[in-house]
């Protein structure tokens, strides 16, 4: 237990570059509420669950942080900050995760069964995700601030955003792969608006197309005049709307900063 207490210690120094002295640590939020998990846990698996949960809201009262007994926690875990981080009963948190404040893993099911998230080891948490129902973030995932979660992240992949897809698996950002890589990544973790804003913007090109080519059939003399106005209040806009979408949701244009999302 001892050791284990020194692990959760050495965690905050080697992380947190704000710690000033060792002493400080035993200000820390985080660190309060995984030692009461800790006895929490053990009280939990001895079946004395009402005692369990005592240990458990005491602690959320001192630290803002709720962990429920039944949660199963690795070694050098680290809460930084730590206000608002739900933690639910099923879930599986690995070694040397850390994890940013006002995160929650949380269940879709209301059975009793595996239904909160499986964490693999060395992954990062950034602030305000939320990783919701059955699902396994694989080791040395990133999952960016304020992400909304619902599907497997790959071990060593980057997820962003709401729904959450990945934007960085193997090292590689999405724009730097090739197109088979993307293609597939595309049919794994679609983005459901995004592909439906193309298929919409796409429909809307060959119908404009369509248009054209009846009017110019029919009256090209008259429709002339017509396209020249057109001309003038399209300058710059040569592209057809599926490419102006596409340069504008391309993550190559508009870089991210921090998209492993620490948050602080």
């Amino acid at each position: 237990m001892f050791s284990t207490i020194r692990e959760d210690i050495r965690v905050i120094r080697d992380k947190d570059p704000a710690l000033g002295s060792i002493l400080e640590v035993w200000t820390y939020a985080g660190l309060w509420a995984l030692l009461h998990h800790r006895l929490a846990h053990k009280l939990y698996k001895l079946n004395l669950k009402f005692l369990a949960r005592i240990v458990s809201q005491w602690s959320r009262f001192l630290t803002n942080i709720e962990i429920h007994p039944g949660a199963t926690i690795g070694r050098r875990f680290f809460i930084d900050h730590g206000a608002g981080v739900v933690i639910g009963e099923t879930a599986v948190i690995g070694d040397d995760v850390l994890m940013y404040h006002q995160v929650t893993l949380g269940g879709t099911s209301l059975e009793k069964v595996k239904r909160h998230p499986t964490i693999g080891n060395h992954v990062l948490i950034g602030m305000g995700a939320k990783i919701i129902g059955n699902i396994t973030v694989g080791d040395n995932a990133r999952i960016g601030a304020n992400s909304v979660v619902t599907r497997d992240v790959p071990a060593g992949a980057t997820a962003v955003g709401i729904p959450a897809r990945i934007l960085i698996k193997d090292g590689l950002h999405l724009s730097e792969r090739s197109t088979s890589q993307v293609m597939d990544m595309a049919l794994s973790s679609a983005d459901p608006m995004g592909e439906l804003m193309r298929r919409v913007l796409r429909e809307m090109e060959d119908v404009r197309c369509r248009v054209e080519t009846i009017e110019e059939n029919h009256e090209p003399d008259a429709l002339m005049h017509v396209h020249e106005i057109g001309r003038e209040h399209r300058k710059g806009e040569e592209s057809s709307l599926i490419d102006l979408y596409d340069q504008m949701t391309d993550p190559a244009a508009h870089p991210q900063e921090n998209v492993g999302g620490g948050g602080i």
